[in-house]
C-alpha cells in the first residue's frame, strides 16, 4: 500500500519532485554557494522573460497546438518596444527627435505581439493549417518584419525609465526582489485563475482532449483557438518588452531560440503534447527547472556545448515519459 501511495505521489508531482532533487544536488555540488539569495535572484531575472513565453505556449499546447514563432515574435516585439523607448536625441534613433511617454513602448510591444498572435490564430482556427506549419511560416515572417523595421540595426540607447521596468528591484539591500519576479508572479496568478476558474479556460482543456467532442458539446472551437493564440501573442509581447528593458537594447538575435526553451520548459513541467493536460504551476516549475539546470552547469563551469546536449536529452526524455503516461488515452 505504501509503495502504491509513493508511486501515485511521484506520478502526480513528478515535476515538483524533480525540481527539489535538482536543488539538493546543486546545493551539494556547490556547497550551498549556488543557492545564496544573490544567486537565486540572478536565476529569477534570467528566467522571468522566458516564463511569459512559456505560459503563452503552454496554453497553446493544452489545446493540442504548437507555436514555433515565439522566438522571432518576441524579437519583433522587443524591437518595436525599444524603438519607441529610445532617447530622442540619439543619432540613429528610429524616431529621432520624438519623445514618447513610458506607456507607449509598453503598449506598442504588447499590441505587436497580440496582432501576431491573432495572425497565427486565424491561420490555425479558420485557415485549418496545422499549427506546426502555420507557425513555421509566421516565424519567418516575424523575422523578416523585424529586419525590415529596424533595417537590421541594433535598437539601443533606451530611456532609463523604460530600462528600470526590468532592471530594478524592491526591498532592503540584503533581500531585494527584482521587478521581473513580481511581474511573473502576477501574470502566473492571472493565468491560473483564467485556466482554472473560467469557462474559456475549461474549453481549452476540452479542445485539447478531444476537439470533435468539444464541438459537439457546444464549444466554439474556432473562436477559442483564435483566442488562445491571441492571448499567447500578448504574453510574447510582454516578454519582448521586458527583454528589451532587461538588455537595454534589441537586435536580430534577441530571444534567439526562445521557442525551443519555452516548449521544453512546459513539457518538462507536465504539459502533455497530446493536449488537454497541464497546470500553470507545472509550467512555472518547468521554466525554473530548465533554468536551474542551465545555471547549475554554468556555475560548475561545464562547457556550453555540453549544456546543449543535456537540454536536448531532457526534452527527449520528458516527451518519452509523457507519451507513455498518457498512452491509455489514445
Amino acid at each position: 500500500m505504501n509503495n502504491v501511495s509513493w508511486k501515485q505521489f511521484l506520478s502526480k508531482y513528478t515535476t515538483f519532485v524533480t525540481f527539489v532533487v535538482l536543488v539538493f544536488v546543486l546545493a551539494i555540488l556547490t556547497r550551498g554557494r549556488a543557492l545564496t539569495w544573490d544567486s537565486i535572484k540572478t536565476l529569477i531575472i534570467a528566467e522571468s522573460v522566458r516564463a511569459f513565453a512559456s505560459l503563452g505556449v503552454g496554453m497553446i499546447i493544452i489545446t493540442k497546438g504548437i507555436d514555433l514563432s515565439i522566438g522571432y515574435v518576441v524579437c519583433l516585439t522587443a524591437s518595436v518596444a525599444a524603438s519607441f523607448a529610445q532617447i530622442p536625441e540619439y543619432e540613429t534613433a528610429l524616431y529621432y527627435g520624438h519623445s514618447f511617454p513610458l506607456p507607449v513602448p509598453i503598449l506598442a510591444g504588447i499590441l505587436a505581439g497580440g496582432l501576431f498572435g491573432l495572425f497565427n490564430g486565424v491561420l490555425v482556427a479558420y485557415g485549418k493549417l496545422p499549427p506546426f506549419i502555420a507557425t513555421l511560416g509566421t516565424m519567418s515572417i516575424a523575422r523578416g518584419i523585424q529586419l525590415i523595421y529596424t533595417k537590421a540595426a541594433i535598437v539601443s540607447s533606451l530611456t532609463p525609465a523604460f530600462k528600470s521596468l526590468a532592471q530594478s528591484s524592491i526591498g532592503p539591500s540584503f533581500f531585494q526582489i527584482p521587478y521581473l519576479g513580481i511581474f511573473v508572479a502576477i501574470i502566473t496568478f492571472i493565468i491560473w485563475v483564467f485556466l482554472k476558474h473560467t469557462r474559456q479556460g475549461t474549453n481549452f482543456y476540452a479542445i485539447g482532449g478531444n476537439a470533435q467532442a468539444a464541438r459537439v458539446s457546444g464549444i466554439n472551437v474556432e473562436r477559442d483557438l483564435l483566442c488562445v493564440y491571441f492571448y499567447a501573442g500578448l504574453l510574447y509581447g510582454c516578454a519582448g518588452v521586458l527583454q528589451a528593458g532587461r538588455l537595454g537594447l534589441a537586435n536580430a538575435l534577441t530571444a534567439n531560440g526562445m521557442e525551443l526553451d519555452a516548449i521544453a520548459a512546459v513539457t518538462v513541467g507536465g504539459v502533455s503534447q497530446n493536449g488537454g493536460v497541464g497546470t500553470v504551476g507545472g509550467m512555472i516549475i518547468g521554466v525554473f527547472t530548465m533554468g536551474l539546470i542551465n545555471y547549475g552547469m554554468s556555475f560548475l563551469m561545464i562547457d556550453s556545448y555540453y549544456q546543449l546536449l543535456v537540454k536536448g536529452g531532457i526534452i527527449i526524455v520528458a516527451v518519452f515519459f509523457d507519451m507513455k503516461k498518457y498512452a491509455k488515452r489514445a
